[in-house]
């Protein structure tokens, strides 16, 4: 029984360099904003996957592939980021469309690094009751923009949670100015 806990152990320490050298470890973030309105009011501003006008980072969007409004289940949408540098674009896919439980996930087709620095995202955005009250959750999972080691700064695990919040922030502090904040 040693032995066998010894050549585990062994075999473990063995292996930690090769764990390290695998690679970017998938970031995780999670906001939420309790809202002085009910879910469905919220909802109506936020759930359709058509309509981002409610985040203040977007200029407009374009709602392309086979969805609609109505039936978005297929549906593709490009955001096109408010800029002084030209049209900076986030190409988005819905995932999922639940609009019986206020919630949507989707996952980012297509964007710069320099935009986002980000590869491999998918969130989800959703609408809970709390006591009559609405509070949104967005999640999201992500890897940084540079997938080797030894990132440059801009491209750091560091950079993207820090521009995935700001987006996040961004658009509940919206929410929260339109809607006010719950207690």
């Amino acid at each position: 029984m040693i032995r066998l806990l010894a050549l585990t152990m062994g075999a473990a320490l063995a292996l930690a360099p090769a764990a390290e050298a695998h690679g970017p470890p998938r970031l995780k973030l999670e906001m939420q904003q309790k809202l002085d309105a009910t879910p469905d009011e919220v909802w109506t501003a936020i759930g359709r996957f058509d309509d981002m006008s409610w985040h203040p980072a977007i200029a407009s969007l374009e709602l392309t592939g086979d969805g609609s409004a109505d039936q978005p289940e297929t549906s593709t949408r490009v955001l096109h980021l408010k800029s002084d540098a030209g049209d900076p674009t986030i190409t988005e896919v819905l995932s999922k469309w639940q609009p019986e439980k206020h919630c949507y996930a989707y996952r980012i087709e297509a964007v710069e690094v320099t935009v986002l620095p980000v590869t491999n995202y998918a969130a989800t955005l959703c609408v809970k009751d709390e006591g009559g009250k609405a509070v949104v959750n967005w999640k999201g999972g992500f890897y940084r923009g540079y997938p080797n080691n030894e990132p440059p700064p801009e491209l750091s695990d560091e950079a993207a949670i820090k521009a995935v919040t700001g987006v996040y922030q961004a658009g509940l502090d919206a929410l929260a100015e339109r809607f006010g904040k719950a207690e």
